[in-house]
């Protein structure tokens, strides 16, 4: 176990230094990698932070992390604390902000959750950085939800489209309550989708998403349900719920939902960026994915190189 863990430990502090971002040590046992092969146990899941920390402090890694203030970073990367810092500062003002708007976003018809994702949830933002969101709706209804919260978040000035980046909401995923699993299955979004938490939720509705999507622990064997909701999740009053519920008895048509799927179907095909051969475009009745650009697959490339350059690929080859 000693020598899996020593790999992992190393393989979770390199795959963060891609994304610019030094950990703590409690942050490396919580995001601990398992990066096996296919089919092996996970022999360093329940492993307790002691072991990770006595890891740290042993010979086997010295030559390629060091720590500084609390935060382990590989070797020559130390002004990455001083940058996560600042992100972290700049994350925190966007969620305030993210907030007001997601108060009015609950109203919006069918919506059950709204998930911060990315940098954002990883409070990793940028100064110019959007807000990526996932957003679940009500099953059946998962056409005329888009177009809703599409449609409010436009109204308010929020959406981002074209070159009109900064403080907008990303909407390029959703998903329906009879579903709650995310489809790309990979490193970068199980990391995506171990930072993310809810700003809107009804029913409990975070704590069956987490279950639905245990398939995390096959990259990340601490991954699990907590029963907490999180400080920055809004729920419903009185007016809220009302307002949505309104406007769902308004909307809540099936051929509403039928004719907007085929509008927005034949609008997809006809989107240049849907013909892409390495976009995730998806569109049904369970889940709308659009990701022309993913960057899943750029990042890992990003990880094994960096392996690579340091010299240790061989020793830890995942």
């Amino acid at each position: 176990m000693q020598q899996n863990l020593e790999k992992n430990i190393f393989s979770t502090v390199c795959y963060y230094d891609t994304l610019n971002y030094p950990l703590t040590i409690f942050e490396i046992w919580k995001n601990l990698l398992n990066l096996g092969k296919e089919g092996e146990s996970l022999e360093t899941a329940g492993c307790r932070m002691s072991e990770v920390l006595k890891v740290l402090n042993g010979d086997g890694l010295k030559d390629f992390i060091e720590s500084k203030n609390g935060f382990y970073f590989l070797k020559g990367r130390e002004g990455l604390i001083v940058q996560r810092i600042a992100r972290n500062k700049i994350s925190v003002l966007k969620l305030k902000r993210m907030r007001r708007v997601v108060s009015f976003l609950r109203v919006a018809p069918f919506v059950r959750m709204i998930l911060v994702t990315g940098r954002l949830a990883m409070k990793n933002a940028r100064p110019h950085s959007d807000w990526d969101v996932l957003v679940v709706l009500k099953a059946g209804r998962i056409w005329i939800g888009r177009t809703a919260i599409t449609f409010l978040t436009h109204i308010l000035g929020k959406r981002r489209h074209h070159k009109k980046i900064k403080d907008r909401i990303c909407l390029n995923y959703f998903i329906t309550t009879d579903s709650l699993e995310i489809r790309n299955k990979d490193l970068f979004s199980a990391n995506e989708y171990f930072f993310t938490f809810p700003l809107f939720e009804t029913k409990n509705y975070f704590q069956k998403f987490r279950l639905r999507n245990l398939w995390i622990r096959n990259y990340k064997p601490n991954y699990y349900g907590s029963g907490h909701r999180h400080a920055l999740c809004l729920l419903d009053n009185g007016l809220t719920r009302w307002l949505r519920i309104v406007g769902e008895n308004i909307l809540d048509h099936d051929f509403l939902e039928k004719w907007l799927e085929k509008l927005e179907l034949e609008k997809i095909k006809r989107n240049p960026k849907s013909a892409g051969a390495t976009g995730l475009i998806e569109a049904d009745r369970r889940a709308l994915i659009f990701l022309p650009h993913p960057q899943g697959p750029k990042v890992f490339e990003k990880f094994k190189a960096k392996l690579d350059e340091i010299g240790a690929f061989n020793k830890y080859h995942i």
